[in-house]
């Protein structure tokens, strides 16, 4: 179904056993299990699928070494599962990162760790290799059994600058882990959406729709795109609206205070020393201020982040010019040699991470668990709404779980099938090594009549949904772009087709790398919003307006500003 009929549905048929308020990725996974489980559920989102704090996230799949300070065993030993679990059941996406962490102290912080532990001590302290030794001890035993990623190294400063010449020789140590690395979470939400819609005819989901309010049996929605009002009668509501929560609880008419979220923002950089220093491996540390930093490894460019600011209104977060410096100067504490500037920025984005509300001195302390609030029928509503508090990207399929489980309780009914080897999009029937991956190449290749690179070029983007992809180009007249050779029109034909595509932006930076690799240009955005006219059947001056849309969204959210004069 596509959007007008999903609409027309629910105003002929409003009735619905779940509600899920916000597409993020806590909200998409759990409509993806329910859809699994057969049950009719409608998923709706004020912004595009995973455009959210899901989408500012540090692009890392990981335990969480540093919970283990706080003494969040079962948080850490839950998290390494579930990031084992995405590696392998979305291989397209999400790939083993060797994470390295420069250390420059012995024994520091070996008492302070027992003391944050049992709550006497809350300010930062740098950690030495001994404290580092045994957290990475417990990180490796928690999936001894699964055995996806190798086991912790350390190496001696000799054995450092000689893998890393460009590091702080004063480094005493590096010891290398593995978690995930997940260049575009956007791209794994998209495909647990049609995912979801695929197992399930019952199951649909809306982007650009927003919550306007509740009474009685009733939620109000409205189609940002037309106007046009919704009402749907759900038995259940599941507020997965992130930072959002308490926002959407109060326009149910439940005041709650469940939110303290904390911004967090990161810059990608066009530095290719920098990248070639770091290898393919991402660079984990302690700033100055104590708090944890990356630099991490993002295609051809270089990925650093992140802050943790506490915030209170969720909209229009943007990386500040106090962010920006704070980046640019943590670099020299690990490779000190290298330039940084503001001109490298290609790319800027922030986020709110949908945190508990808890009274503590730094953001750090606040725990990245996950939890289900519920709120009873009563005060204006007759449903009850379960709101999805804290979380981390990394455990979504366990939370989602989880709620999945306690809504089937309430509607007396049964799971299924489960979520826990289940592949994500193009992750299914994924070529484990290089002969199969050649082979599939080459069958699929076969089969269309495209060449093997360019076929190579789709499974680098989509998985073994590059088929699909194909399959499309194949049927129809096809030519690269002119000022993006590398996509093709019909292949844009297909995304804006299949993945519920509404302006120019959601491909740009949603559905393709573009944006956040820092590729584009005047010339390839006309071209890109030519071809998704002619697909969505746009008059030109909604093109028009969807051009200066973009344009806008870029410079004022992620600090792309497109020369003028050189629109090439």
């Amino acid at each position: 179904m596509n959007r007008l009929d999903i609409i027309t549905h629910y105003q002929q048929n409003p009735e619905v056993s779940v509600l899920i308020v916000g597409a993020g990725v806590n909200g998409i996974g759990t409509f993806r299990d329910l859809a699994l489980q057969g049950v009719d559920v409608l998923m709706f989102d004020k912004g595009d699928f995973c455009s959210g704090a899901s989408a500012a996230s540090s692009h890392m799949v990981h335990g969480g070494i540093r919970y283990l300070e706080n003494g969040e065993f079962r948080l850490v030993r839950e998290a390494v599962q579930e990031r084992n679990r995405l590696i392998e059941n979305a291989p397209h996406y999400v790939k083993a990162l060797p994470t390295v962490i420069p250390i420059f102290k012995l024994f520091s912080g070996l008492f302070n760790a027992p003391l944050k532990f049992m709550g006497l001590l809350d300010r930062p302290s740098e950690r030495g290799a001994v404290v580092i030794k045994i957290g990475l001890l417990f990180y490796d035993a928690f999936t001894r059994k699964q055995g996806t990623v190798p086991k912790h190294q350390f190496k001696s400063r000799s054995g450092s600058l000689k893998e890393f010449p460009g590091i702080n020789p004063k480094v005493r140590f590096t010891a290398r882990y593995y978690d995930g690395a997940m260049h575009s979470p956007e791209r794994i939400c998209v495909e647990m959406v049609l995912d979801g819609e695929t197992a399930n005819p019952k199951a649909h989901a809306l982007n650009y729709v927003a919550l306007e309010g509740a009474d009685g049996n009733s939620v109000t929605l409205k189609d940002q795109l037309s106007g046009e009002t919704l009402y749907v009668h759900p038995k259940i509501v599941i507020n997965a609206s992130g930072p959002w929560i308490d926002i959407a609880n109060a326009k149910m008419g439940m005041k709650t205070r469940f939110i303290g979220g904390t911004k967090g923002s990161h810059l990608i950089l066009e530095n290719p020393e920098l990248r070639k220093a770091i290898g393919e491996n991402e660079f984990f540390f302690e700033n100055k201020d104590g708090r944890i930093v990356l630099i991490y490894p993002m295609i051809d460019k270089v990925m650093v982040g992140t802050s943790d600011l506490p915030i209170d209104n969720p909209e229009g977060v943007f990386c500040t010019n106090e962010e920006i410096d704070y980046f640019i100067e943590m670099v020299p504490i690990v490779i000190p040699g290298i330039p940084i500037n503001r001109d490298q920025i290609v790319f800027h984005f922030s986020g709110v991470r949908p945190l508990p509300v808890a009274d503590v001195n730094h953001p750090g302390q606040i725990s990245r668990d996950h939890s289900i609030k519920e709120t009873l029928p009563g005060d204006g509503v007759d449903f009850p709404i379960y709101s999805l508090v804290g979380g981390k990207w990394t455990s979504f399929r366990a939370f989602s779980e989880e709620v999945t489980d306690k809504t089937l309780g309430a509607l007396k009914l049964s799971r299924k099938t489960s979520t826990r080897n289940l592949a994500i999009g193009g992750g299914r029937n994924y070529p484990g090594n290089q002969p199969a991956y050649e082979a599939w190449i080459d069958t699929t290749a076969h089969q269309t009549n495209l060449t093997y690179q360019r076929i190579s070029d789709l499974f680098e983007r989509y998985g073994t949904r590059a088929e699909d992809v194909a399959e499309y180009i194949a049927q129809g007249t096809d030519a690269p772009l002119q000022f993006l050779p590398t996509y093709s029109r019909r292949e844009i034909e297909f995304i804006v087709k299949t993945e519920k595509v509404i302006h120019i932006h959601d491909f740009l930076l949603r559905r393709s790398m573009l944006a956040k690799l820092g590729r584009l240009s005047l010339a390839n955005i006309n071209e890109v919003a030519n071809i998704i006219r002619n697909t969505l059947n746009w008059s030109v001056d909604r093109r028009d307006e969807e051009i200066k849309r973009t344009r806008m969204v870029l410079k004022e959210n992620h600090g792309v500003v497109l020369d003028t004069n050189n629109p090439k």
